[in-house]
């Protein structure tokens, strides 16, 4: 009878949220920041089947859609957190320095209370590491920030078994730095990252030759195939970096290759700005507002936004939670144009500049028809201390309500709300 019960409800569910996707829902009244576009007053964002139909001041509403009046609110695109470390996922262990083969989405906990964290921040896309203490600690996942159970239910790849669901996280500097297995000094782990890259050229070569002679077809090696997929450009690297002579070394290593690379952290990007700007190559910035940390990073400084933005490169923010909180990620934002940066390139590091550093900018990013219907309805000035995230949306649903008072107990509890985590915000 209990089991008959479960299922009756169920369906009802399943039929309520097919119901609830089927039916157009409009948010009106709003001040919308589409990204791509200049803020409009006013306006109205209409969703449907988990997609945007229309965003402006003048959008035609349906006679059988959901009109949610929104007045004095701010509606913007969801949240993009280009580095984060939630889900109590784990990457390469100390055999050594290098692990290709390694999936952080085999290690990832999909119901992880900390991924609350950053849905109560407005995250809702995120780029899952694997640690920094190697060279090479594995291959990262894309999640959208869903409430789900199976990790299927998270990942933007719609199999991962066969397909590519994320980028390579590397790292230099002091990090990868110990004993052996792992390189003594910075030149040695330059040398050991450029040798097992040319292994990987020497294995695409074969395998180039066995798509001719299957004879010729060498034994499967998941570490080399993970490594073909960055040199023919499928897979990203996102690479892990502070010092500004490390930086030049990242950069140098990516275009001896012929890999794609994003620049993660970069705490002296302001004193290389222009070198970075000639390398096209984009830099996701963190900011940290306390003292501590690592030697290497002593000279971060905020004001890198503002120079890289005039240096013309593509810049977005990240969390590298736990090492920020997930809650606090539109300060970075804010502290970016405190610093001099203009507060439309602001808010896209938050969001379009995010997504196309994971190659998802004509999914996310921006509230434009056809995109994910991905989006956080706020107080007031996303730039503003005094703001809260009230909603956020996935796909057309609701994964976060400040007015639910479970949910708000995410965006301003400790201890007793993250059990598994070590750094948070106290009560």
């Amino acid at each position: 009878m209990k089991v008959r019960i479960s299922f009756i409800l169920l369906f009802l569910c399943s039929l309520f949220f097919l119901n609830s996707q089927n039916t157009p829902i409009a948010y009106q009244g709003a001040l919308i920041y589409p990204i791509n576009g200049n803020p409009i007053e006013n306006g109205t964002l209409l969703v449907q089947n988990g997609k945007i139909i229309a965003v402006g001041s003048n959008v035609n509403i349906p006679q059988n859609a959901i009109v949610n009046d929104v007045s004095g609110k701010v509606i913007m695109p969801g949240l993009i957190d280009t580095h984060s470390h939630l889900g109590n996922g784990s990457g390469g262990d100390r055999s050594g320095a290098l692990h290709p083969e390694v999936r952080l989405l085999d290690a990832l906990n999909p119901m992880a209370v900390d991924l609350m964290k950053a849905r109560s921040g407005g995250i809702t896309t995120l780029n899952i590491m694997p640690g920094s203490g190697h060279l090479m600690s594995g291959q990262t996942v894309y999640i959208k920030n869903k409430l789900g159970k199976v990790i299927e239910d998270l990942t933007i790849c719609n199999n991962v078994s066969s397909e590519i669901c994320g980028g390579m996280k590397m790292a230099n500097g002091t990090n990868s730095i110990r004993d052996k297995p792992f390189p003594g000094t910075r030149a040695k782990s330059a040398a050991l990252v450029r040798e097992l890259f040319i292994k990987a050229q020497d294995y695409q070569k074969k395998l180039d030759a066995g798509k001719k002679d299957a004879s010729k077809m060498p034994t499967r090696d998941l570490k080399m195939e993970a490594l073909v997929q960055i040199l023919e450009r499928k897979r990203i690297v996102h690479f892990h970096t502070h010092r500004h002579d490390d930086v030049l070394t990242a950069i140098r290593i990516s275009k001896e290759f012929g890999f794609k690379i994003v620049l993660h952290h970069v705490s002296e990007a302001w004193k290389v700005a222009d070198e970075i700007a000639e390398a096209k190559v984009p830099v996701s910035l963190i900011f940290i507002d306390s003292p501590g940390g690592k030697m290497e990073a002593v000279d971060l400084d905020p004001k890198s936004a503002p120079f890289l933005e005039k240096a013309g490169v593509d810049v977005a923010f990240h969390t590298d939670d736990p090492i920020t909180d997930s809650r606090l990620f539109l300060r970075s934002a804010a502290i970016g144009v405190r610093e001099g940066m203009s507060k439309q390139k602001a808010l896209e590091g938050l969001t379009l500049a995010g997504a196309r550093m994971l190659e998802l900018d004509d999914r996310i990013g921006s509230l434009e028809k056809g995109k994910d219907a991905d989006f956080i309805i706020l107080s007031g000035d996303p730039l503003s201390v005094y703001t809260h995230v009230e909603e956020t949306w996935i796909e057309g649903q609701k994964v976060y309500d400040r007015k639910n008072k479970t949910d708000k107990a995410f965006a301003v509890g400790g201890y007793q709300v993250y059990p598994e985590t070590t750094t948070h915000v106290h009560d």
